[in-house]
């Protein structure tokens, strides 16, 4: 054996610190490492030593091969590897990219801003399930099986006796079972219909209000309510109302606003009426007040209910009321 597995790794480690490019490492690796490399040809040559040094040769030469070996590869991880001054992938002169901050969903907004205006009129929040019973979503609120308001709700069936709430109505004689006039409340929430166009989705907002207590007139009703039109949209805006029908209040009416997109001189919005139908209203009916208990002899009261999504609308100029559910970031963007 010309020469010693020392002398082997000695001049394979000059060779490689010698080499500038993974070609000539790789070379390297065949000359040394390879079938007819040196290091595999001393450990071929191991029989012709002395019978009692063969073992530690071997075990030697083993050490070194794999050593060798490691050196090897590593030499090339470090070229191959990408770096700062050679990858073109990465422009460190370039601006970073900023992380866009989210914003809320307009229809969170406005449910947020109407409820500002009523707490500040001494309102509470109230909120009740949205899977309702058949009771407390039409018999308790004076629409009793059979009664044509029913065919108006377009009803999600999840049983005989079990709905998706229609309204936020249900809130009502739900709070007022539980708790003694005065009551003044507004129930934000989801509700469900079978319906779905321009201005209808299965799925929409609500936020219905009550208030009970002794001497209340209608004439409370429409401040409450004009306070609130002016804080939402602006306080030149016009309101008028009209008498209407609901099963659970009596006397009733729908609340309109001057157009806010023509101003009341007419045009495709408002139907060229010049006004935007936006609440409906009315004083409770002593049959809902009969069903919580309520003595009728000394308490009046008034509820109102309200679209959001329809809200929102106006407030910000949308003409159809499904882009607030296609997650579109453009549209989005915009509040």
């Amino acid at each position: 054996m010309e020469k010693t597995i020392e002398q082997i790794k000695k001049e394979a480690l000059k060779e490689l610190e010698a080499a500038s490019d993974s070609e000539s490492i790789k070379a390297l690796s065949v000359r040394y490492l390879g079938r007819k490399g040196a290091v595999t040809q001393y450990l071929r040559n191991i029989s012709n030593l002395p019978k009692e040094s063969r073992p530690e040769a071997g075990k030697k030469a083993n050490q070194t091969k794999r050593a060798i070996d490691e050196l090897f590869k590593n030499a090339l991880k470090r070229l191959e590897a990408p770096s700062y001054e050679t990858d073109n992938r990465i422009d460190v002169s370039l601006p970073g990219r900023v992380t866009r901050r989210g914003s809320l969903h307009p229809i969170t907004q406005i449910t947020q801003q109407i409820c500002d205006i009523y707490i500040r009129m001494g309102f509470d929040v109230a909120e009740g399930p949205e899977v309702e019973t058949d009771y407390y979503n039409f018999e308790a609120l004076n629409i009793p099986k059979n009664h044509p308001a029913r065919d108006m709700q377009d009803t999600f069936y999840i049983s005989d006796n079990i709905v998706l709430r229609t309204h936020t109505s249900p809130v009502q004689p739900r709070i007022m079972e539980k708790q003694k006039p005065p009551v003044r409340i507004i129930a934000p929430g989801k509700v469900y219909r079978c319906d779905s166009d321009l201005t209808h989705t299965p799925m929409f907002h609500q936020i219905e209000g009550l208030l009970v207590d002794e001497n209340v007139s209608f004439g409370d009703l429409k401040g409450v309510l004009t306070t609130f039109v002016h804080q939402i949209f602006d306080p030149e805006t016009s309101l008028r109302f009209r008498p209407s029908f609901f099963p659970f209040t009596e006397p009733s009416a729908e609340v309109d606003i001057r157009c806010v997109i023509c101003k009341g001189n007419g045009c495709r919005v408002c139907s060229h009426t010049g006004w935007l139908e936006v609440i409906g209203a009315g004083m409770v009916h002593p049959a809902v007040f009969e069903n919580v208990g309520y003595d009728t002899t000394c308490y009046t009261g008034f509820a109102f209910g309200m679209g959001v999504e329809r809200i929102a609308m106006l407030k910000y100029g949308i003409d159809d009321i499904r882009k607030y559910f296609e997650n579109d970031l453009r549209f989005l963007r915009q509040f």
